[in-house]
């Protein structure tokens, strides 16, 4: 993977898919002990049809949006590698060209490689 956003992106959503919601707690649990991700949003009920092993495959997922910066991302990218329980996992970077200041400040906070109280994104 090229884990290289665009330099103007504001932030970084990460998509991919985890088979339930127990198993998708615990990899936002690790991502965010890493600090490699902000926040982590769980979806459930999606259901994916995709080519797998020469057959069609029809499985009930779990989709997840996980929220980073840009500069963050090669070592979400290792940290995701590491965490996530698929043979193959989808791992798609999407670049955010612009969000609410207050919420991209805190976003770079929470994923600031230190152990510095994060401020609360909630007024």
């Amino acid at each position: 993977m090229h884990a290289t956003p665009p330099p103007t992106a504001a932030a970084t959503v990460v998509l991919t898919t985890v088979g339930s919601e127990d198993a998708a707690e615990r990899l936002v649990r690790a991502l965010l002990d890493e600090r490699v991700i902000a926040c982590g949003t769980a979806l459930p009920g999606a259901r994916s049809l995709y080519r797998w092993q020469g057959a069609i495959a029809d499985d009930r997922e779990v989709v997840l949006l996980l929220k980073t910066v840009p500069g963050r991302l090669p070592d979400l990218v290792r940290a995701f590698t590491r965490h996530h329980p698929y043979e193959v996992p989808e791992l798609l970077a999407l670049p955010v060209a612009d969000g609410a200041a207050p919420y991209l400040a805190w976003l770079a906070a929470a994923v600031a490689p230190s152990s510095a109280p994060t401020p609360d994104p909630t007024p």
